[in-house]
């Protein structure tokens, strides 16, 4: 049996989505509850106490594909912020309920175009609102 990673959350990002699980029509049921699931097994935490290497919500993400080395950058958006274009990707997509809590060097596996799955690696977070005293996005 594969142990999961630790997942460290502030207590603001924690807040947040709680609100979004609430608001998600029934029809939705699946998402939210793979995202309840996460904040369930988070240590919560003062968005002060946030390690700097661990991804929260609006952070930059650079992943690296084991595979081929390949690298790419995804921003981890609340739902009204995703932008394709611009590589931001929801948390309420899989892949992005997954990576949040995750630290710098932990691993996940990304669906592949197509099917199939990719297994990527948090190479570098960018970006961080906690590391950057942006406390109130």
């Amino acid at each position: 049996m594969k142990t999961k990673a630790k997942v460290v959350i502030s207590s603001l990002d924690a807040e947040r989505l709680e609100r979004i699980i609430d608001a998600l029509p029934t029809s939705a049921y699946a998402v939210g509850e793979k995202l309840e699931e996460e904040l369930a097994r988070a240590k919560i935490v003062e968005p002060k106490l946030i390690p700097p290497t661990v991804v929260t919500m609006n952070s930059t993400v650079r992943f690296k594909v084991d595979s081929s080395n390949e690298e790419f950058t995804m921003t981890l958006v609340y739902p009204k912020d995703v932008d394709v274009a611009q590589n931001k990707i929801s948390i309420l997509a899989p892949v992005g309920s997954a990576m949040l809590g995750l630290e710098q060097g932990a691993e996940l596996e990304w669906p592949k175009p197509g099917f199939g799955m990719l297994k990527v690696q948090i190479e570098e977070i960018t970006y961080q609102p906690e590391r950057a005293g942006d406390y109130h996005r």
